[in-house]
Order: C-alpha cells, then sequence, then structure tokens
C-alpha cells in the first residue's frame, strides 16, 4: 500500500514557489538529489493540483509523466483535453484509498501548498520530504497555506550537502 508523501523543495523562508510560481531558484545539485529522475524512482503515482501540473508540463513536457499514474485535482480542466491523466474535482478519502490500494510504490504529493493543506485536513499526509535551500525569497507560495492547526512531525532521517541543501524527512505523528 503507497503512501503519500509531500516531497517538495522550499526556501529556508518558507516558500515553495515565487510569487509567480517560479522555481528557477532550486539549484541542480547531483549530491543532494534534487534530480528529479532519481527522485521519481521511488514513485509509480503523481498526486498534484491544476497550478503545480501546469507548471510542471510547462518546464518538464507532457511526456515527463508518461508511465505514471498522474492525478490532477481540478474544478477547471477538461478530462478530454487531457486523456494522458485523470482529472478529479476535489479530494476525497475514497480517492486518497484508492490510490494508496493501486500504488505499487508511495504516492509523490508534488507541490501544491493548497493540496497539501486539503489532505493534511483529511489527515490522509504519511510523510513529509523537504529539501530546505539556501535562499531566501521574501514572497512566494508559502509551503502550507493558513490559517491551519498545529501538526507534529517526527524526523526520520536527514542529510545537509555541502552546498547548503539540507533534505529532511519526517513522518506525522498521529
Amino acid at each position: 500500500m503507497g503512501k503519500i508523501c509531500y516531497c517538495v523543495a522550499m526556501s529556508l523562508d518558507g516558500y515553495i514557489a515565487g510569487p509567480g510560481g517560479e522555481y528557477d531558484w532550486i539549484p541542480e545539485d547531483p549530491e543532494a538529489d534534487v534530480d528529479l529522475a532519481r527522485i521519481w524512482t521511488k514513485y509509480d503515482t503523481f498526486l498534484m493540483g491544476r497550478k503545480t501540473y501546469e507548471v510542471a508540463v510547462a518546464g518538464m513536457g507532457a511526456k515527463a509523466f508518461l508511465g505514471y499514474k498522474t492525478v490532477v485535482v481540478s474544478r477547471t480542466m477538461d478530462p478530454a483535453q487531457h486523456p494522458s491523466i485523470r482529472i478529479v474535482r476535489e479530494p476525497t478519502r475514497e480517492l486518497v484509498e484508492e490510490l494508496r490500494l493501486t500504488a505499487r510504490k508511495d504516492i509523490w504529493l508534488f507541490g501544491g501548498a493548497q493540496l497539501f493543506r486539503a489532505l493534511l485536513d483529511l489527515n490522509a499526509v504519511d510523510a513529509v520530504e523537504v529539501s530546505a535551500m539556501p535562499v531566501l525569497l521574501g514572497e512566494g507560495i508559502k509551503v502550507m497555506p493558513g490559517p491551519y492547526e498545529h501538526r507534529r512531525l517526527r524526523l526520520v532521517g536527514h542529510k545537509v550537502y555541502r552546498s547548503g541543501i539540507a533534505h529532511l524527512n519526517y513522518e506525522l505523528v498521529p
């Protein structure tokens, strides 16, 4: 059964994207595993919001998602225009259970602060993996939008790289 893991790069001041959704501040660092091709081997399912999907497709192309089950949460996308992905209107407990049961590997909650928040509210996130980048953005998209309740995390792994990137692995405490 696949675990849902929010795996994201974050600036040191808590942003996952710049004000326009940009992510050009994330350095390529093979030592720090900020190499999507290597990270993707842990997952067979991607779960993301519309905005994240649009940015990812613009940056990597739709072919990057071929061979992976891709589920996009969107109230505006037309499924007929995107036959290679599954589009759902909202995240539900039923969707989460279905994805967990059908995944052979873990499920990557790929960016999307709003979706992360919605899945946290459903108690559906199992792990949070943050690569903290040595940069201060000052503004942008927060890792989690408010209002929020405190959620306890347990550190289960970490590594700091010469580049200053700190990779932190957490499990949610029930």
